[in-house]
């Protein structure tokens, strides 16, 4: 069957594209095209945004109440249920997730949001009456901000829009949603959802691009608010253009993450853990755990663990349930990774495992050696900026103090491990460190609880009452009496 596209879902259907431009959508595996769908143009753009303008404003969703958008986006959730492997195997496709990452967050953790979000919808308190201070009460409302330019990255694409359109919807909102060039088709199978859900026209509007054209649309001014997922590069940018023009932000961009091994770790267990923390969806992931702190007593037994874990590792097939780590998304990508791997041979930092060059047993697709590092000084380049691939750092702490100045010494703060016997231990190890969201022998992501960064690694949050208050202006009422 083919993936061919020939147009975007704009205003309730689908709308032929302003210009004859196309993106083609490549196999990271095997480099060959895969499929071919239209190239958003600003005008396609306007034509998006003008749709869910007048959705917005003179359309029916955001005077719906919340308990009837609840029950549009109920069906939407037994709808995507029913799609979870399909959507799984054309994020594997079109950017080359491990079928066995794509099964497990790339369309599972999605739907999960979307009931997480439902059941924070029915107990948000959405008009609530307080004592008043100057009178007998206050009524406190929130209300939806209007329309909504949301822009996922590449890596968990459907992750990342269901996190931004779920809660803007529920709010009562409307959405243009602008899909990465490298990974348009899981935003077609879920335009089909939430038409056959019952979304009205104009509501949510899906139009793939790349750069230029998502800088035309941050900069729109239809727009209310932008939600953007990406490199902490771009939401500089698009922080710029919104605090020029007043709009409504959120930024969820890049991490650093350190895991932090004290010496009375499990190592065993521990291995096993980071195995899937540091090197999840083959390395192309935000929170990934890329520095690994060890004690200096024990750092050797750290490594030589960390290595064989590593090694041990299957590269290859996306499409293979035995494959944990795959190709990278594009060819620039690896060329990127390959750089860093690279640098920090030339920094002085000693390759334990991988290094340059193909994965054995392949040789076409855009793969890269799993790398671990061994001696790295927290000033290295591989240690301070994001890489976005398979490799990891080691680096020696001399106690807790240290570590945990380590940990801190970065410009990011999205998230972090501490691996432990001592679950008290590692708790206050977590209250030291510098980051949103954090995790003792695990990491993992809780759909009630808030996501998001610290310093270089975000503006606001997603998931819980925090990211669904995201999507709102709050409003004070001051009732009075009736005049006599």
């Amino acid at each position: 069957m083919s993936l061919d596209r020939d147009a975007f879902f704009i205003d309730g259907g689908w709308a032929a594209p302003a210009t004859s431009a196309t993106l083609q959508v490549v196999s990271p595996h095997s480099e060959q095209v895969v499929a071919t769908v239209p190239e958003g143009s600003p005008a396609d753009v306007d034509a998006a945004v003008a749709a869910a303008r007048r959705a917005f404003d003179e359309g029916p969703w955001p005077r719906m109440s919340p308990e009837e958008r609840i029950e549009v986006i109920q069906a939407f959730s037994g709808l995507y249920a029913g799609k979870l492997a399909e959507m799984a195997d054309l994020i594997t496709t079109e950017m080359g997730a491990p079928t066995s990452f794509s099964n497990l967050a790339q369309s599972p953790a999605p739907w999960m949001q979307i009931e997480a979000f439902l059941g924070i919808a029915r107990a948000f308190p959405w008009e609530e009456r307080r004592p008043g201070v100057l009178g007998p009460e206050v009524v406190v409302r929130r209300e939806p901000i209007g329309v909504v330019a949301a822009i996922p990255p590449w890596n968990v694409p459907q992750f990342t829009t269901v996190s931004k359109v779920v809660p803007a919807l529920l709010a009562g909102n409307t959405v243009v949603v602008k899909p990465a060039p490298e990974t348009p088709l899981d935003g077609y199978l879920l335009a089909e959802l939430l038409a056959e859900a019952g979304v009205p026209a104009g509501v949510v509007n899906i139009v793939a691009a790349g750069r230029e054209v998502g800088e035309h649309l941050v900069a729109h001014p239809g727009v209310d608010k932008v939600a953007f997922t990406g490199s902490t590069a771009a939401g500089r940018k698009i922080a710029a253009v919104c605090g020029e023009q007043l709009k409504r932000v959120s930024l969820e961009l890049g991490g650093k993450s350190a895991a932090i091994v004290l010496d009375d770790a499990d190592l065993a267990a521990t291995m096993e853990g980071l195995r899937f923390v540091a090197l999840m969806n083959s390395g192309q992931a935000c929170v990934a755990q890329t520095r690994i702190l060890a004690s200096r007593a024990n750092y050797d037994a750290v490594v030589d663990a960390l290595a064989e874990t590593v090694a041990g590792m299957a590269v290859g097939d996306p499409a293979d349930p035995a494959t944990e780590v795959g190709p990278m998304v594009a060819q620039r990508q690896q060329e990127r990774v390959e750089k860093y791997i690279a640098l920090g041979q030339e920094e002085g930092a000693r390759v334990v495992v991988g290094g340059n060059g193909m994965p054995d047993g392949l040789d076409r697709g855009w793969y890269v050696r799993p790398t671990v590092f061994a001696d790295v000084d927290n000033r290295m380049r591989i240690a301070q900026e994001e890489i976005f691939g398979p490799v990891l750092s080691v680096i020696p702490y001399d106690d807790v103090d240290d570590a945990v100045r380590i940990a801190n010494d970065s410009d990011y703060g999205l998230a972090g491990t501490v691996w432990t016997a001592d679950a008290e231990a590692g708790l206050d190890v977590a209250r030291r460190v510098r980051a949103g969201t954090y995790g003792v022998n695990t990491y993992t992501m809780d759909f009630a609880a808030p996501f998001g960064g610290f310093k270089a690694s975000g503006i606001g949050r997603e998931f819980g009452p925090e990211g669904l208050g995201e999507y709102t202006e709050v409003k004070s009422i001051y009732p009075t009496a009736p005049a006599m």
